[in-house]
């Protein structure tokens, strides 16, 4: 069992970590987070009142040995309410850092949160040196990446793009200050991202136009209600390619798509594993879009706000690509190609924000650490460049194809292995793996927080 263990990110998969670890081993901890509060991260961070989670919650629990520990925890915190609502984000990142008090309290001083930003880890002689960016080094046996997201990649026709124009990540600070009242935006994608910054705007009062556009012009789908099909699956579909694709469409006709996506929710990263290199990518190119708005989707009350958006002509989505963009004192203009004609059309905004999502491309990587740590070999990218190559026990591997067994990957940048691991349940469930394994424990169940 390692004796000190470093987790670089203080969001939710190092949040979960720390917890995990602090429950399951005697090790001593650092949890490194350069912004000034650890236990919630960006998602719960940085979000607006205006954001609800996704996911219902009765899906939300932090421990996947105590599935209903967070939707007890709303019903105390309102009794009467809904009982089963979709909370709002920063209610969450409450939850999140209540629960890491807790361990820390109870860990009698085993956990150190340190304020810094990690730009190195390197091994020698049986010691692993973390280097935060002021010239600290801390010194543990092992090390943990919890980073989340990387911010959405350059896009383009945006290069040398001013600021007061184009916002290339959305989350970074006065991305969406000093927009007119008759302004118009243009929000590259029209996933999750394009949702959050288009509720953001609203509720900060801009009362201008939205033009949200991508490639096909897919919004993502709401939740609703659906009952258990009476004869759910039970084991894993061997198909793949285009076979599984129609087992699917005919699951969905019988049973609902709603139902069909969600009890493949058990077996995908199973599914995800056992596919070949190039299935993997044949299903990235050609299937991820209406993969991640069918299984990736809003609370209805969300998606009830877009409708209205569209339907008052606040919000227009659009399916096409960038031709070229041209900035002046007074805006931006922006050349595009509609889907499936030739003719290009030019709008006029004010600002253009990328909304394209989180990316994972390592060799993209501007993040100081993982530049030195792809640089020296220690880590390489996945084989599809949508993360950090990791084993099946989410140890990074380096470039000459062995595993570290002292430095560990957790949450979104694991995806090349696992696919599904953006969210909650999937993180939960890694981030405990991981610390029962450190801890060389065997669970016997039940144990809670």
């Amino acid at each position: 069992m390692a004796k000190s263990i470093a987790i670089i990110g203080g969001g939710f998969s190092g949040t979960l970590a720390a917890i995990n670890l602090l429950r399951h081993c005697e090790s001593r901890l650092v949890l490194i987070e350069r912004q000034p509060l650890a236990g919630e991260g960006l998602a719960y961070g940085a979000a607006h009142p205006a954001h609800l989670l996704n996911v219902r919650a009765a899906n939300m629990s932090a421990f996947p040995d105590d599935p209903g520990h967070f939707h007890r925890w709303v019903a105390a915190q309102a009794p009467g309410g809904d009982p089963n609502p979709f909370v709002p984000r920063l209610r969450y990142g409450d939850y999140l850092r209540e629960l890491l008090d807790a361990a820390r309290h109870a860990a009698e001083g085993r956990l150190e949160i340190i304020r810094g930003d990690a730009v190195d880890v390197i091994r020698d002689g049986g010691t692993t040196h973390v280097i935060l960016d002021d010239g600290r080094r801390i010194d543990v046996d092992t090390a943990m990446l919890a980073i989340g997201n990387l911010p959405p990649h350059t896009q383009p026709g945006t290069a040398g793009l001013p600021e007061r124009v184009y916002a290339p990540d959305p989350w970074a600070p006065g991305a969406l200050d000093g927009l007119g009242e008759d302004d118009t935006v243009l929000a590259l994608g029209t996933g999750l991202t394009m949702v959050d910054v288009v509720l953001a705007l609203r509720a900060r009062g801009f009362g201008g136009r939205i033009v949200a556009m991508s490639r096909r012009g897919l919004l993502p789908h709401p939740h609703a209600a659906a009952a258990p099909p009476p004869d759910p699956l039970d084991e894993r579909p061997r198909e793949t390619g285009s076979a599984l694709l129609r087992r699917v469409r005919a699951r969905a006709r019988a049973i609902g798509w709603r139902a069909a996506i969600d009890e493949l929710r058990r077996f995908t990263q199973d599914m995800w594993r056992a596919a070949s290199d190039h299935e993997r990518a044949r299903f990235l190119r050609h299937l991820r879009p209406w993969w991640d708005v069918h299984r990736h989707r809003l609370a209805p009350s969300v998606a009830e706000a877009l409708a209205d958006l569209r339907d008052s002509g606040a919000l227009t989505v659009v399916a096409g690509k960038i031709v070229a963009t041209a900035a002046d004192d007074h805006g931006l203009s922006v050349t595009w190609r509609p889907r499936a004609s030739a003719a290009p059309e030019t709008v006029r905004v004010a600002r253009m924000i990328n909304c394209t999502g989180p990316q994972g491309d390592l060799l993209r990587a501007e993040e100081p650490l993982l530049r030195n740590l792809v640089a020296r070999g220690t880590l390489r990218p996945d084989a599809l460049r949508i993360g950090i190559d990791v084993d099946a026990q989410s140890r990074t591997i380096a470039a000459d194809g062995t595993s570290n067994a002292w430095l560990y990957a957790l949450g979104p940048m694991t995806r090349g292995a696992f696919w599904e691991i953006v969210a909650v349940p999937d993180i939960r469930v890694q981030s405990w793996s991981v610390a029962r394994r450190l801890a060389n424990a065997q669970w016997v169940g039940g144990e809670g927080l």
